[in-house]
Order: C-alpha cells, then sequence, then structure tokens
C-alpha cells in the first residue's frame, strides 16, 4: 500500500534489540551456584571489591552500632566483611535472588550464627520489603550499572521511608556530557558503557536530577572504583 514503510524483517530487528541482561536470564543464578561460581557471577576482583566497599562504609563513618541495608549484596562480597564488624543483627540484605544471598551465606561467613538468614531478602524491584525502620545506612555497590534508569529512581524514592536513614552510597558509570552518552563510553578502567543496555552510563545531571525529585541531596566523590564506577553519597534534603 503507497506510504506504509515496510517492516524490518524479524531476523534484523533481533540482530539490532540490545542483549539481555544477564542477571533476567532464567535459571541463571541456579546455573552458577550449582556450579560454585557464586562469587564470579556477582563480578570479578571478589575480594578486592569487598574490601574496597568496607573501606567506603568505614571512611562514611559506619560504626559497628549503626544499621546497615546492602542492597543487591549477591553472594555477601561486603557482607562476609560487614557481619562481623557490626553489631549482631545490624546487616541486612536484599538481592533479586534470595538463592544467591543465601550462597553467601552457607559459602562465605566465618560465623554464619552471626547472621540470621531472614536478614536476606529477595527484592527485584526496590521496594525494601520486611527491611525494619532503623536502617541508618545503605549502599549499592554495582547494582545501577546494570538496570535502567528508573531504577535508580524508584531505590531512591522508596528509601525515604526509613526515618533513621542518614546516608545512602551507590555507584553508576558516567558518560561525560550528551552526546557522548548517547555512544558508547569507554570507562577509566576499560568498561565500554552504554545508554540503553547493559552496563549502563547516565549523566552527573541526571544523577542530581533523580536525587532532586525524591528528597536526596547528592554528593560525587572523588575516588577510583574497580571498573571505573563513580561513587555518590546521598542524604537526606
Amino acid at each position: 500500500m503507497a506510504g506504509l514503510i515496510p517492516c524490518e524483517s524479524s531476523a534484523l530487528t533481533a540482530r539490532r534489540s540490545p542483549p539481555a541482561n544477564p542477571y533476567e536470564v532464567s535459571g541463571f543464578y541456579d546455573t552458577a551456584i550449582a556450579a560454585g561460581r557464586h562469587r564470579e557471577v556477582v563480578g570479578g576482583r571478589w575480594d578486592e571489591t569487598g574490601r574496597i566497599q568496607m573501606e567506603i562504609l568505614r571512611d562514611a563513618g559506619v560504626l559497628p552500632h549503626h544499621h546497615l541495608l546492602d542492597i543487591g549484596a549477591g553472594s555477601l562480597r561486603l557482607g562476609c566483611k560487614a557481619v562481623p564488624y557490626l553489631d549482631p543483627g545490624h546487616y541486612w540484605a536484599t538481592d533479586a535472588s534470595r538463592e544467591i544471598l543465601l550462597a553467601g551465606h552457607r559459602n562465605e561467613l566465618a560465623d554464619p550464627d552471626r547472621l540470621n538468614p531472614r536478614h536476606l531478602v529477595r527484592d527485584a524491584s526496590f521496594d525494601f520489603p520486611a527491611i525494619p525502620d532503623d536502617i541508618t545506612h545503605a549502599i549499592a555497590f554495582a547494582v545501577f550499572p546494570h538496570l535502567p534508569m528508573a531504577y535508580l529512581r524508584r531505590a531512591l524514592s522508596n528509601l525515604k521511608r526509613f526515618s533513621k536513614l542518614e546516608l545512602v552510597l551507590f555507584t553508576v558509570f558516567l558518560a561525560p556530557d550528551a552526546p557522548a552518552a548517547a555512544s558508547p563510553v569507554r570507562q577509566p578502567d576499560g568498561v565500554v558503557t552504554h545508554d540503553i543496555r547493559p552496563p549502563y552510563h547516565l549523566l552527573q545531571a541526571d544523577v542530581a536530577h533523580i536525587a532532586a525529585t525524591t528528597g536526596w541531596h547528592v554528593l560525587r566523590q572523588d575516588r577510583m572504583l574497580p571498573r571505573g564506577q563513580v561513587l555518590f553519597t546521598a542524604c537526606p534534603a
């Protein structure tokens, strides 16, 4: 029919479609856990990254009496260090897969009895179900690079319900400016990031806008992190 533009072939459309986030593939966690790869699937540099996360928390003033929420905690890369540091019962963790959290509990804690498995909560949508109101600090390390921007907005918005929350720490990849953001960006550590498929990058202005509209005052921290991620801290506005 005149005036209509023919549709592309399904094969061409499939080739142009962004690749799926591997964490969303059915059976991804089950296969990895069964193969003993609970560390590898949450990213490389296991011990190094866990140490950096713990250093970030200490530098931010987190003390044993504080109550920590570890968002996207995976197989407890941070948890295996934070649980012995914090007072008993003061560590909570969420992840899209509770199975990966439990794999960390089984394999990575020096004293598993120090962490009640009830504190390991499945949460794929940042609703923070069953997390108590006494949380004072939250960290989401290497979580939002795997997700579209709306998830950062949702997380910050839902974190506002924690009235005692003093500080949120999170990492993202950044693009230098809007024109560059439309193309792949090679990060300082070599990772190539994208605007519409993972790993995602944002503009610093995006982060500031999302924080402001959800009730947070956000600051960029000058600290080189694994993969070239950028650390932000958010305080209640």
